[in-house]
């Protein structure tokens, strides 16, 4: 056994018994490092990766390769999905240094003396191919070079460093005016880099991409409110959540969707579940059935949604982080068929229906099994054996419901069951927006549980934790466990309102302001002021994987600015935006989170506080569900609760009311339900659409 028995991360531990002298990141391991004068061979990368599996099994279990990795090196292993702030600054700087993107495993020489990087890359093979040298031979390299070429790596360090650490944005000129233009180029980008034929915004491997397609909807929304909808570019998300929802990224089974696709059809993924992956795309497929009623989306919404409590969700209420791609050491082999499994498991009828359906009478589409990928809509299939929908569906859904029986007696992919704040986060929203929205309360019941969780393990002296497992919870947090929190928690507000979520939600916003702001610049660092220092500290704007830790930041501290009154969230959600006013316009379409941030900037969020009775507040809140909202929030506070300072003053007047605000405007109180129906049919139903 290494140094990593002890840790929380499922990645880390199935290092533990390695012949490598793993240690993990930490003051003692860069310590010994500099006392023997080793270079640190630095690995990163994450439970569910597949070639990070790959290359453990080729060059960390091997005891040869293993014992040259000892002698020559002090060998450190990194959770990405944990130190998130160490990947970012090592794969940048892998960047820098191979003028290529980076990924997993990351693999990085860094000198013991500045911790600055010699040598990066990432999957190096045991033997040479691939046009690679093997791990061994690289290793022996490297520290060749270490011993040998001290002159020549001080240079690089200093011209890395100055790449690291030349600061992001300038001083704001005091004249800078923001203004509705980068909208309009992220546009213009999403039409070009739209894939007409099979959806999506890329060409293969393809991602989700979800802050486009949110972007592409708010678009949509606003120019459909100015009475000039833009139509195109709601085509572009809804289409692309379809060919995704009936492709191959969706589990058709089980519910969910995998990490992204190796084909530009959506037809065969790859097989991993990430949880920050399905938090998002369930938030998006709720929008696209609020806006549409094509029940397409309410169905991949509700799918993801139950998926997650069912194989997600731990009992205590956290969710757990991840699947493998693999089973039983192969890829995709949990989910894939052969056409004799499914014909002997349905009726004849039911099978059929299933076999045109996914296209089990074509050729296999994965290394000679079959991955289900919709060829033909329910509705075709309904046609074809002339059935209607419902009972076409009924029979779908049932054939699905055996054939998930059958599969779950599988060996089943590895569950990464550490729970991380800001992933959590993300569910908690998507959660709580479906619950409210689909009518679904045990949908927001699982929000509800998993942000208490996340309270009485990771909310300790006013500080949150960023990871835990087994109830073990550590890592000082990140930038995007505060924002992506105080997010959920206002999702959360909408649905159920809680004086004590409330009270949180303002701690997470002073804290932010507190611990990350940039006071001198504007904008949020990713780490804290009180954090570990390391080599550089980032502060970046764009969406990744997951949203703009910054553009949620800005976004959130806007709408509570807006609740609450307090203009201090305003101000640091104001000086964010100009702090990446330079990042977003020269290449908008990657800030989609700040442009959410930057059009509620421009055109504030509106705000109904409904007032009333406990009983009667049911009726208006229910007829706020349905409705594409994308600015708006609305809060019920009924009159058995303690009322927050911002409600003082808004009483309620008969049985129940409404306090409709823009900002900081607000218009006379609606006392009806009947004018409460008509203001939201106004504002809301000429922009409802169906893409059906």
């Amino acid at each position: 056994m290494n140094l990593l028995s002890n840790e929380t991360s499922p990645y880390l531990l199935q290092h533990a018994e390695n012949p490598v002298c793993w240690m993990p990141w930490s003051e003692t391991a860069l310590q010994i490092a500099r006392e023997q004068n080793k270079p640190i061979l630095l690995s990163v990368g994450y439970s569910a990766c597949h070639w990070c599996h790959v290359m453990a099994h080729e060059s960390f279990e091997d005891p040869a390769t293993a014992e040259i990795m000892n002698t020559l090196f002090i060998n450190v292993k990194v959770d990405r999905e944990e130190r998130p702030d160490l990947d970012k600054i090592y794969q940048m700087a892998h960047s820098v240094l191979t003028e290529r993107p980076g990924g997993w495993p990351l693999t990085v020489f860094i000198d013991p003396r500045d911790h600055m990087p010699i040598y990066a890359g990432t999957y190096f093979p045991d033997k040479p191919r691939h046009g690679l040298p093997s791990f061994s031979q690289l290793l022996r390299h490297v520290s060749d070079i270490y011993q040998t070429r001290q002159d020549d790596i001080t240079r690089q360090s200093d011209s890395i460093r100055a790449i690291l650490c030349k600061p992001l944005e300038a001083t704001i000129p005091e004249s800078l005016s923001l203004s509705a233009m980068p909208l309009d180029m992220a546009r213009t980008q999403i039409e070009q880099q739209f894939d007409a034929r099979y959806g999506g915004y890329s060409k293969a491997p393809k991602f989700p991409h979800p802050a486009i397609i949110e972007r592409a909807m708010r678009h949509w929304y606003q120019t459909a409110s100015n009475l000039s909808p833009d139509a195109r570019l709601l085509h572009t998300a809804l289409f692309s959540l379809e060919r995704m929802s009936e492709g191959g990224l969706f589990d058709h089974l089980g519910g969910g969707f995998f990490r992204y696709s190796t084909d530009e059809k959506w037809m065969i993924p790859h097989f991993e579940k990430m949880l920050y992956d399905n938090g998002p795309l369930l938030w998006l497929n709720v929008q696209a059935w609020c806006l549409s009623k094509n029940p397409l989306y309410m169905y991949a919404a509700s799918e993801t949604a139950h998926w997650i409590m069912r194989e997600m969700q731990a009992e205590d209420g956290g969710y757990y982080s991840a699947l493998d791609a693999d089973s039983e050491g192969v890829e995709g082999k949990f989910y894939v068929w052969q056409k004799p499994q499914i014909e002997d498991q349905l009726s004849d009828d039911d099978a059929e229906l299933v076999i045109q359906r996914f296209g089990l009478d074509r050729a296999a589409n994965f290394e000679g099994q079959w991955h289900l990928h919709a060829y033909l809509s329910e509705h075709q299939i309904a046609d074809a054996f002339r059935l209607d929908d419902e009972q076409c569906h009924a029979r779908l859904q049932q054939s699905r419901q055996s054939l998930l029986q059958l599969r779950q007696q599988r060996v089943r992919p590895g569950l990464d069951d550490k729970i991380l704040t800001s992933w959590n986060a993300l569910v908690i929203a998507a959660m709580a927006y479906a619950g409210r929205q689909l009518g679904q309360d045990d949908f927001f019941q699982s929000a509800q549980r998993a942000a208490s969780f996340i309270k009485q393990h990771h909310w300790r002296d006013d500080r949150l934790l960023a990871t835990s497992r087994q109830g073990q919870a550590h890592l000082n947090a990140y930038l995007d466990d505060y924002a992506f929190l105080l997010h959920a928690l206002l999702e959360l507000l909408q649905h159920d309102w809680s004086n004590e979520h409330y009270h949180w939600a303002i701690q997470l916003a002073d804290t932010l302001l507190d611990q990350f702001e940039d006071s001198e610049h504007g904008g949020f660092f990713f780490t804290s002021h009180d954090h570990e220092q390391l080599i550089q500290r980032s502060k970046s704007f764009a969406d990744e994987a997951i949203p703009s830790g910054n553009g949620i930041a800005a976004l959130t501290l806007q709408r509570l600015g807006y609740l609450s009154g307090d203009t201090r969230y305003l101000a640091a959600a104001e000086n964010s935006l100009k702090c990446a006013w330079q990042s977003i316009n020269q290449h908008a379409i990657s800030h989609c989170t700040m442009l959410h941030a930057l059009e509620e900037y421009l055109q504030p969020p509106q705000i109904i506080v409904l007032r009333g009775q406990q009983d009667k507040l049911g009726d208006w809140q229910r007829y706020s569900r349905g409705h594409y909202l994308p600015s708006t929030m609305i809060f019920a506070i009924a009159d058995h609760i303690e009322t927050p300072d911002f409600a003082t003053g808004k009483t309620t007047i008969g049985t129940a009311c409404a306090y409709p605000c823009s900002g900081l405007n607000c218009q006379p109180p609606i006392t009806s339900f009947e004018a409460y129906q008509h203001h939201l049919n106004k504002r809301f139903q000429s922009v409802t659409v169906d893409s059906r």
